[in-house]
């Protein structure tokens, strides 16, 4: 069997009441030591600038424009121009009296704007602090006061958000930029609040007419606080520093020095996941070290397909739920071929995955295959595409499969959190091994697994599985203002995910559960269902309600115990000849209303939208009372019984939804 990981150090059978722990693995790359960082490249402005003076005239940054409502071609900056929007960036906050050390909001979409903002915090050592407004109602808010921002650059869009009156933090701020320019009406607004409005041309001006030295900074300053969802409540900042940025940069070039098919200044991505998650940023951070292209999509994702077309990239990165509706399309269109040409298609699917399968790479694999079917599969995704990443969540072991013979491209999956400053572990491309898994521990990490005993797993059982424990020089520098919360997930410097794996004998690693109540849906959303179920049980039609959601859909569901006495009105009320409890629960209709119920609900507490029940299955019976024994003695859900006991159900509800969906 060949190895992706090399143990450094045995498990350990648990004592004194503490878990046993599993073995610890390090990439072969890092088996005695991890490998040295570039001394010149140890912040990620020095990783900027250097490429700044060696790619100049490179593109760096693309955008498209709508002209007489049709979005035109991708119109670029160069390296060497954004230098200077940064120098002018910095030198107007400078102006203003914004010191080293102050937090800088970011609010809006992907674009040219975004990166100049970040850079600019950079080159004056400034702490960039995303603003991301679907981490729940109030989060904008919340952020701005708890990070303490001073200034905010935001998307035109946007402004209103900033400056409606539940935004009450708002009011700190000594600075607004917009990345277009603010109408009357909302610089009038600005003025009232006590805050300078600029338009990104004002500010640049400004800028160029008060230059200012920059102040770059350390290896150990803060870089960026980016918030992540909590289970309930209120985000949490993870702090990460310059160090973790380069670091990081510099483990994949390590990393890639391995293959035969190298990063070029040629490639291009495009970015439409957004900046203030940690995949996207640390993906365009690469990029911008070695010179390549990055294009934004125009802000529609249903639309990205032309994008796609007019950009031509060559690396693709998304969440799962992106794949699934590239491998939906595909097989739409085999459905509206005859069946002698989906016939044609399947024999030249099965050739070219039994060639990959005993070792040919991607492209070796059949040629003939790539010609006659999947080249129209590659053109649809732009035509030159070499890579594509999946992240968030895990990717569908067939949707994997159908990715790797069908793009033309290397497929790789990866696991990482912001914590680990976005990389954990990272599969190879071309080998077909990892299907199913997120690969190997990435250079600089070292993973463990840690007994979960009252989920029943066992790092030193066979298999190998427990909580994914994590170490190493990528990892945060701890949760900002929230010294409590660092405390309980950091332990002897190892960092508890909350996920599970699966730990497989040459050192690849699958995620095969969730420790908390918290799940990450196929859009890479996480949703804490123990505080939904909460939310929902208010509903006066629902007496009990578990909600679940699996990480490869989409759509979160639940079992709804319903109130009887609400029941029973609702049938008399809609002429229902069943009258008795058990018959209504066994209505269609019923479900249907209980789904509208549960959507007002959801409104009127403000859930956001992959936060929606979008079916139910109807049970009689209190879970207490179950026979089963669903719930504890002291009426907490057990969740892995309630799904063995209603999978069947589930999968035949999720099946029904996927299928109207299309």
């Amino acid at each position: 069997m060949k190895k992706f990981a090399v143990k450094v150090e045995q498990g350990k059978e648990g004592r004194d009441g503490q878990p046993s722990v599993g073995p610890v693995y390090r990439n072969l790359l890092s088996e005695h030591e991890y490998p040295p960082v570039d001394p010149n490249l140890s912040t990620a402005w020095e990783v900027f600038r250097a490429s700044v003076e060696m790619y100049p005239e490179n593109r760096m940054l693309g955008w498209r424009e709508s002209v007489d409502g049709k979005w035109g071609p991708y119109l670029w900056k160069s390296y060497k121009q954004v230098y200077h929007e940064t120098l002018d960036t910095g030198s107007a906050l400078r102006a203003h009296g914004i010191l080293p050390g102050a937090r800088i909001g970011i609010y809006g979409t992907n674009c040219p704007q975004w990166i100049v903002a970040m850079e600019a915090c950079s080159a004056h050592s400034l702490i960039c602090v995303p603003l991301y407004d679907t981490l729940g109602p109030g989060a904008v808010n919340y952020i701005i006061d708890h990070a303490e921002i001073d200034v905010v650059f935001v998307q035109d869009k946007k402004v209103k958000e900033l400056l409606d009156p539940e935004c009450t933090h708002a009011q700190r701020l000594k600075l607004i930029i917009c990345f277009t320019s603010l109408n009357e009406e909302q610089k009038n607004k600005t003025a009232t609040m006590g805050i300078k409005p600029y338009s990104w041309s004002e500010f640049l001006n400004m800028g160029r007419e008060n230059p200012s030295e920059i102040l770059p900074p350390q290896p150990s300053n803060i870089c960026t606080i980016m918030y992540t969802s909590g289970t309930s409540g209120d985000p949490k900042g993870v702090i990460l520093t310059h160090e973790n940025i380069s670091t990081n940069i510099r483990g994949i070039d390590i990393f890639m020095e391995q293959f035969e098919d190298k990063m070029t200044t040629d490639d291009v991505y495009i970015s439409f996941l957004p900046l203030a998650h940690i995949l996207d940023r640390m993906i365009e951070e690469y990029f911008i070290h070695k010179g390549a292209s990055i294009g934004y999509y125009h802000g529609q994702i249903n639309e990205i397909r032309d994008d796609l077309m007019e950009l031509k990239p060559t690396f693709l990165a998304g969440v799962p739920r992106v794949f699934e509706r590239i491998h939906e399309g595909v097989l739409k269109g085999l459905e509206e071929l005859n069946w002698r040409r989906r016939k044609i298609f399947d024999m030249l699917y099965k050739n070219k995955l039994y060639w990959m399968t005993r070792g040919y790479k991607q492209k070796d694999a059949s040629p003939l295959a790539d010609l006659l079917a999947f080249r129209k599969v590659k053109n649809r995704l732009g035509g030159r595409l070499r890579l594509i990443v999946s992240g968030g969540a895990p990717l569908g072991r067939e949707i994997e499969e159908f990715l790797r013979v069908t793009s033309c491209a290397f497929v790789v999956q990866g696991y990482g959190l912001t914590e680990s400053c976005g990389l954990t572990t990272l599969g190879f491309p071309d080998d077909m091994d990892l299907i199913g898994t997120v690969g190997s521990p990435f250079v600089y990490s070292e993973i463990r697994l840690e007994e979960v005993p009252e989920m029943g797993y066992n790092p030193l059982g066979e298999p190998s599985r427990g909580e994914v424990c994590i170490k190493g020089k990528t990892g945060f520098a701890g949760y900002y203002k929230n010294p409590e919360l660092t405390c309980e997930v950091l332990t002897d410097g190892w960092f508890h995910t909350g996920d599970i794996g699966e730990m497989l004998p040459n050192g690849i690693v699958k995620i095969i559960d969730r420790k908390k109540n918290l799940i990450k849906t196929s859009l890479g959303e996480y949703v804490a269902v123990e505080y939904l179920e909460k939310v929902y049980g208010i509903t006066p039609m629902v007496e009990d309600i578990w909600v679940y959601g699996d990480s490869f859909k989409s759509m979160l569901v639940a079992v709804v115990v319903p109130n009887e006495e609400a029941i029973k009105k609702w049938g008399q009320q809609n002429g229902q000849k069943e009258s008795s409890f058990l018959g209504l629960c066994s209505l269609d209709k019923l479900k249907d209303h209980i789904i509208i119920e549960l959507k007002l609900t959801a409104e009127r507490n403000k859930l956001r939208g992959f936060e929606h029940i979008k079916g139910v299955i109807v049970e009689p019976q209190l879970f207490e009372l179950s026979e089963k024994e669903l719930v504890t003695a002291t009426l907490k859900k057990r969740r892995d019984r309630l799904l063995k006991h209603y999978k069947v159900e589930i999968d035949a509800l999720y099946h029904k939804l996927t299928k109207a969906a299309k």
